[in-house]
């Protein structure tokens, strides 16, 4: 009978907790810069293949919609038949697809190896989680959480620029796609020879399997988590798609200043959450009590911007500040779902739950533009402060109804 994989253990940060970090860490920064790598190129694109942009954002579309609805499913394979095949063959699917782009003599042809990438980038998540859960030391938890929202953070912030640069340098699109494409095979030989120190998480007792896995996503913490992670992801969304154009409206703040405020609030939000998991990790026992503080901050913050008129100097600045409340946020949050994850079902919760992320981004920016249409830009980030709100409802609510069942679990049998 095989033994399920040991639990990680306490004990201080170690050369083999960087190296699972790093390993885990550029698949996942692979798969936010091959989400990002297609729309520099769609000018190209239209001019080469005369397409619309409708059909332009389709290749991005089904990547993305593809990583959404495959993630729950995926994450129930990464808890059945161990994490490991799935990173190393979904990085490698990425990769190839990406690839297999530069020789695609029709647009067309792109779909379809779009919707094999999304495939791919469906396992990462779950596949991620439950392998860091398993094998990274508990007193390094919440860093390694850090490191592997910023390396998919600096995979979006890379993917625009260096796709520009290697069109530049190379002249072809296609050159481009292919060598970033390729970049992806060292990643999974190098995880294929490092994969000793990679451990699945711990699974539980057969005795300990009381409930099933419908049960477990369809549960009320569960759920809650869903809707905390939607809320706040539809709330960053609405910042990220419009701030710009509100600073415009309301103030008349010029597109270089307000360009320049977005990007120092992502910078703030980015630098987030490395903060976040150096202090997830020093005060592991008053997490919600940090995200809704840190939350408030942002939400004040973010009001601020809409409702008080300030000099353009200041405006970056408490976008930066906003933005590093909000990603210090971030990784308190993830831990608190691993926490109150059922032991062996890492893969799958994860898979649904951040499933809501790019839901929530898919959402907001509609709506809110119709908001701006209407010519009420002054709502935008009240409603983006009232999502915030929300969802830490929604967590305080998830961890209560965690910690609810957790105590049911441990009443022994009369």
């Amino acid at each position: 009978m095989s033994l399920s994989p040991a639990p990680a253990a306490e004990g201080p940060v170690s050369g083999r907790d960087m190296r699972i970090v790093a390993l885990i860490g550029t698949g996942h920064f692979l798969s936010h810069f091959y989400m990002l790598c297609l729309p520099p190129l769609f000018l190209l694109w239209r001019a080469e293949f005369d397409v619309s942009y409708s059909m332009l954002g389709l290749s991005v579309a089904l990547m993305s919609g593809t990583t959404a609805v495959l993630q729950t499913p995926v994450g129930f394979w990464v808890d059945r038949w161990g994490a490991r095949p799935f990173l190393v063959g979904g990085t490698l699917l990425m990769a190839l697809s990406v690839s297999a782009m530069a020789a695609a003599p029709a647009f067309w042809m792109i779909l379809p190896l779009a919707v094999l990438s999304g495939i791919g980038n469906s396992v990462i998540h779950p596949a991620d989680y439950a392998i860091m859960t398993g094998s990274v030391n508990k007193s390094f938890m919440g860093r390694a959480f850090a490191l592997h929202t910023f390396t998919g953070n600096l995979g979006f912030a890379l993917a625009p620029p260096v796709i520009a640069l290697l069109v530049g340098v190379m002249g072809s699109w296609r050159g481009a796609l292919l060598t970033v494409g390729l970049l992806g095979v060292p990643v999974v030989i190098a995880i294929l020879l490092q994969s000793s120190v990679l451990r699945d998480q711990a699974k539980p007792a057969k005795a300990a399997e009381k409930t099933s896995s419908r049960e477990v996503l369809l549960s009320r913490p569960m759920l809650l988590f869903f809707a905390f992670f939607l809320l706040s992801s539809m709330a960053g969304s609405g910042v990220q798609a419009w701030l710009v154009t509100v600073l415009g409206k309301l103030w008349g703040t010029p597109v270089l200043v307000a360009s320049g405020v977005l990007t120092g609030y992502m910078v703030g939000a980015t630098a987030g959450t490395l903060v976040g998991g150096w202090i997830a990790d020093k005060s592991k026992r008053n997490l919600l009590g940090m995200v809704t503080v840190l939350t408030l901050v942002a939400m004040t913050l973010l009001l601020s911007l809409g409702l008080v008129p300030m000099p353009e100097v200041l405006l970056p600045v408490v976008a930066v500040a906003a933005g590093l409340a909000l990603g210090t946020s971030r990784t308190p949050r993830d831990v608190m779902l691993k926490d109150a994850c059922p032991p062996g079902q890492i893969g799958k919760v994860f898979g649904f739950v951040s499933a809501g992320l790019p839901l929530g981004s898919a959402i907001t920016p509609v709506p809110m533009g119709m908001l701006i249409d209407f010519g009420h830009p002054g709502l935008v980030l009240p409603v983006v402060a009232g999502l915030l709100g929300l969802s830490l409802l929604c967590a305080g609510s998830a961890k209560e109804s965690a910690a609810a069942a957790r105590r049911v679990d441990v009443v022994p049998a009369e």
